[in-house]
This record gives C-alpha cells, structure tokens and sequence, in this order.
C-alpha cells in the first residue's frame, strides 16, 4: 500500500470545532491541504458560534456547523437526540475519504469515526481516548511545541511539510466597510482587548484605562477596546478609567468585524486570547501580557518578542479561575501599567508601528 503522501484523497474533513485562536491555528493545515490537493472538496466541522470566522475562506468548499451546545442535550432529549443522529446520518453522506480531527477530544474523535472515512488522522496523544478512533496517529511530540506546530505535524504525513505556514484570516469587504463605520476618523489608533475567556488571564481593566490615557498623552492616539458582549462591562472600567481616550466596541460586532478592526490597528494590547492570534496572524505590532498560559504553547506564533510576562515559579499554572489561584493572580496583578506602558512605548518606536501609522494615513478607503 502506498504511503498517505503518495495518495490522491478528494474529500476531507478537518474537524476543529473550537476556540478562536485554536482555529487560527489550524488554518495552515486547511491552506496546505489546498495546495497539495487543488481539487478536492475541502470541508471544516466547527462550532456554530465560530463558523463565522472561516467562512470567507476561499480554501474551503463547506463549513459544517456543529450546534455542540444543543447536541449538549444529547441522551436528555428526544428530539435533540433525533437531530443528532440525523447529523451524523448526513455527515456519514458526504462520504470522506480523508479525515483529520485536530481537537483530540473523545467527542471529536466519535466524529472523525462517524464520518466513515477509510483514513482517519490525529494525535497519539490525543485526550479522552480518541486516538483509538484513528486510522493513523500523528506521532507524540514535545508537550511545550506551539499549538500551531503541532496541528502542522499532519503536513509531513500528508506531503505538503515544505508549503510555508499560511495563517490568512480571510474578509469581506462588508467586514472591512462596517469596520471603518464604526472607527469613523479613529484612525490611525491602538486597539485594546480587556477580557479573555479565563477570567486567570485578565489583566485589570482599570490598567487598560491607564495604559489607553498614557499612550494618547504620548502618542496622540486613541484606544479602541474591541471584544465579545461579555467584556462591556470591563470595558467600560477601562473607558472610565482612560481619561476620555478609548472607546468601547465590545459586543458591538461579529467575530470578522473584530478582525476587521484588529487588521487595521497601529497597535494591539491583550491577554492570552483570540485577537492576540488575529493580531499575529494580521502581522500587527503588538504586546501581550501572559499569566497562566505558557506562551511557547499559546503564545503570538514566532513572535515570542512580543510576550510580555513576570517569571514567577507559579507561572504558568494552567488555572482558570481566581478562586484556584494560592497567590492573590499575582502573574498578572503584579504586571504594574506602568511596564506595560514602557513596553507599549518601546514597541511605538520602531519601523513596524510607524509603518502602521503611515500606512493609516494613506489610505482613505479604511474610513470609507
């Protein structure tokens, strides 16, 4: 039998439901597959609620939605139960006969199984025993390799290791007009994110506040605080606290509007979270301020530079509560605004940021 690089697969499935920044860094795989299989049919199962961010990737032939927090009912309910087995009736259809699940979990597993493909990929390590779904596993690696690195692995059995990593996050040009909408003439300016998904990562909103009155002080720009609904409330501390420099946006657009706001930021200023990855992935000058999460792992891919942390022996931890945490959040209470003032200001000298500048200037279109 030949190789799995010596093969001509025409239908494939990756499976990598969620979070953001883990679906930014899967995209490589989706780019890679494209080019060492031009015609095939390129599928990607992901949850609902991030589907947006994928869609206007012209890599991708079909998003197949996953309702994970209806399925969650699953066994509870009839009718959800119904609609489950429905789900895998029709994924089972469509007839793949390439599968890669770059989750690793029990659930994505099942999934990778029930679509029915001879060839099923993913890691030997892979959690909640879902390696046993598999066909061929990806060979254990490093515990500390980049998330993105990682995901890559399956290059090298496919045939395509030597295609350069491509971390495109495509948009439209309804997301980049609504965007400049809502900028209006705050451009060029900094864009800053206050929350994250663990409440262990934030750093406190009254210190982006600060930081957002010291850089226009020094600078002259304002700060956009760009997040989901659930950051308006941290939001708002940071705008009172910012001496009328920075604006809320968060809640107030869809994932690839956000993008859209990130791709056009002079500079970026957040936590370990997902537009941290839209920052790297947009080549954006950028600081982030890292806690309990190993950056080496999660961190901005290749710009390790750009990581601002305290070597603490606590850190990282992995928690992602508060009330798990024995030393009072010290990773990042004791992340003082003023050094990240400094580092902002540091990274506000170089050519990138004022090539962002420039490039804010010259082009009108971003405010149209």
């Amino acid at each position: 039998m030949s190789s799995l690089a010596d093969r001509d697969f025409r239908r494939i499935l990756l499976i990598k439901p969620s979070s953001p920044g883990d679906i930014i860094h899967a995209l490589p795989v989706l780019h890679g597959l494209r080019k060492r299989y031009p015609s095939a049919h390129l599928a990607w199962l992901v949850a609902t609620p991030f589907a947006d961010l994928i869609s206007a990737d012209p890599a991708l032939n079909e998003v197949v939605p996953f309702d994970r927090k209806r399925y969650g009912f699953l066994g509870r309910s009839i009718r959800v139960t119904g609609e489950f087995l429905t789900f895998l009736k029709q994924l089972r259809a469509k007839e793949f006969d390439l599968v890669i699940d770059l989750q690793g979990l029990f659930r994505s597993g099942f999934l990778t199984k029930a679509g029915g493909a001879p060839t099923r990929i993913g890691f030997a390590d892979a959690r909640e025993l879902a390696w046993m779904f598999y066909s061929d596993c990806i060979p254990k690696m490093d515990k500390n390799i980049h998330a993105a690195d990682k995901n890559y692995a399956v290059a090298a059995m496919l045939g395509f290791e030597r295609e350069p990593m491509d971390f495109t996050v495509h948009l439209t040009d309804d997301d980049r007009r609504i965007a400049g909408e809502l900028l209006g003439s705050a451009s060029p300016f900094i864009a800053l994110v206050p929350g994250t998904r663990w409440e262990t990562k934030c750093w406190p909103a009254e210190r982006f506040g600060k930081l957002a009155a010291a850089l226009h002080q020094s600078h002259g720009m304002k700060s956009i605080l760009i997040g989901g609904k659930d950051d308006t409330s941290a939001a708002e501390r940071a705008v009172q606290s910012s001496n009328n420099s920075a604006t809320n946006l968060c809640g107030k657009t869809t994932l690839r509007q956000a993008a859209a706001l990130i791709e056009r930021a002079a500079l970026v200023v957040t936590a370990d979270s997902t537009p941290m990855h839209l920052a790297a992935a947009f080549n954006r000058p950028l600081v982030a301020l890292f806690g309990p999460t190993n950056p080496a792992r999660t961190g901005p891919y290749a710009r390790m530079n750009d990581v601002l942390r305290l070597d603490l022996a606590c850190s990282p931890c992995y928690y992602k509560k508060l009330s798990q945490c024995p030393h009072d959040h010290a990773c990042m209470r004791d992340l003082l605004a003023e050094k990240v003032i400094d580092r902002c200001t540091g990274s506000m000298t170089g050519a990138p940021f004022k090539n962002q500048i420039h490039n804010a200037k010259d082009r009108t279109e971003w405010n149209a």
